[in-house]
């Protein structure tokens, strides 16, 4: 799991608590969806990475320090807000009751990630570290929306899954990564080198 290494990685207790509460809710929110998962008669075999199929993620690369977990909170976690946000109105019951379950979590997430980067851009040291993490890791993250024009988030807004175009949601997620990095006098890379 993404969020375990972590822990070791935070400075204070007080913060290696609360990454262990963030950790644990997003073990928790797996075995959540891998449940419904089986209910519904995905194979096992689909439900873990590998194969053919590369999942959409934007966890993989290994962590390398507490400014990068904090972004990562920071950022990463307001795209999955949007993520879940779409599902609250979603036909499929059992999955909009697990996305209203699960936003709480994700706005605790992107909280933790503020007030972290918030508490390190105090110091000069701490905001170049953080805005390194940025640099290095907003590339990814507007992609994790999937592709302009998707055959799948087509089929999935038609049954009601989805309510929003991928392009929409991609939009909508720079601005407010825009907003939340200049409220903390940060700059993110070009919105068009990162979607590219």
């Amino acid at each position: 799991m993404f969020d375990e290494p972590a822990i070791a990685l935070a400075p204070t207790p007080y913060a290696k608590w609360l990454t262990c509460r963030v950790s644990m809710e997003e073990y928790g929110r797996h075995v959540r969806f891998r449940e419904l998962g089986e209910k519904i008669g995905v194979p096992a075999d689909e439900m873990v990475p590998g194969g053919d199929r590369k999942p959409l993620s934007i966890f993989g690369f290994p962590l390398q320090s507490w400014a990068e977990f904090c972004v990562i909170k920071l950022l990463a976690n307001l795209a999955e807000i949007l993520q879940v946000e779409d599902l609250l109105q979603c036909g499929f019951h059992p999955l909009r009751n697990l996305a209203r379950m699960t936003l709480p979590e994700e706005r605790f997430h992107a909280q933790f990630g503020e007030d972290f980067t918030r508490e390190m851009i105090a110091t000069p040291a701490g905001k170049r570290a953080i805005q390194v993490a940025i640099d290095r890791y907003f590339p990814m993250l507007p992609p994790f929306f999937g592709g302009a024009g998707s055959s799948n988030n087509a089929i999935f807004r038609k049954w009601g899954i989805k309510q929003r175009s991928n392009d929409d949601m991609r939009a909508d997620y720079v601005a407010k990564a825009s907003d939340v990095a200049a409220k903390l006098g940060l700059t993110l890379p070009a919105p068009a080198a990162a979607a590219a």
